[in-house]
């Protein structure tokens, strides 16, 4: 059984036959202990507040049966670890490989009015992050004022919390079909001449943060915290 917030997406599983609806990740309407095992990915990065994300996981463990197992994805501070650029860095240059990225979506609101005038201008994570994370990695600066900065995409990050650029695309229209959307990354080949951008908040974890969210609940064991392609990883189990 899937869920998402985007309803255009269910609605391909539906036309999929698979079983899916649409909902809010901090308030999954699945009783309590009936799953054996859960997945989140690509999802709590987007959330606004280390106590939203913490509430998300809280929300994934109420899922589950004890003994139950969840895997969580996020995106990673880190898009160069242990000397190895990921993926994500390595398809900079638009090649015949490039994919689109694992979180696609529909375009939500824009964020305008949260834009700063140039995505040159560097920003990080805040001082309670830094102070969390307590992680030699992220070498982030302190934020200086409360614009978000906006992420050049196939690039490094520089901030914890930023905007990430998507250029909307109409679908063609088939007959008897409506017209579907599709958001491509600021940059790519598809998104050179198309229009409007919006802009998708996301928090890029630093090593050791979902790790140490998901260790500060008490009904919870993890059982394993990986790097993978550029992502922060946790299988968890609920005690």
């Amino acid at each position: 059984v899937g869920c998402d917030r985007s309803k255009n997406l269910v609605d391909i599983c539906g036309e999929k036959n698979f079983q899916a609806f649409v909902c809010d990740a901090l308030s999954v309407p699945i009783r309590s202990g009936s799953c054996d095992a859960c997945i989140s990915i690509a999802v709590i990065h987007h959330f606004s507040t280390a106590e939203r994300r913490l509430a998300t996981i809280r929300e994934l463990v109420r899922l589950l049966r004890p003994g139950g197992t969840a895997l969580i994805y996020v995106w990673a501070m880190e898009q160069e670890y242990k000397n190895q650029k990921s993926k994500y860095l390595k398809e900079k240059n638009g090649s015949k490989d490039t994919v689109e990225e694992i979180n696609t979506g529909m375009a939500q609101r824009p964020l305008s009015d949260q834009m700063p005038d140039s995505s040159s201008q560097d920003s990080a994570c805040s001082d309670r992050l830094l102070h969390d994370s307590k992680d030699e990695g992220c070498d982030a600066e302190p934020v200086t004022d409360s614009r978000l900065p906006v992420h050049t995409n196939r690039t490094s990050f520089h901030s914890q919390d930023l905007l990430v650029p998507w250029h909307l695309k109409s679908g063609t229209k088939k007959k008897g079909e409506s017209v579907d959307t599709v958001l491509f990354p600021a940059g790519s080949k598809e998104s050179q001449e198309l229009s409007p951008v919006f802009h998708r908040y996301y928090h890029v974890f630093c090593e050791g943060e979902l790790e140490a969210a998901c260790r500060s609940l008490d009904c919870v064991k993890v059982q394993k915290s990986y790097y993978d392609q550029g992502n922060w990883c946790v299988v968890l189990e609920k005690l």
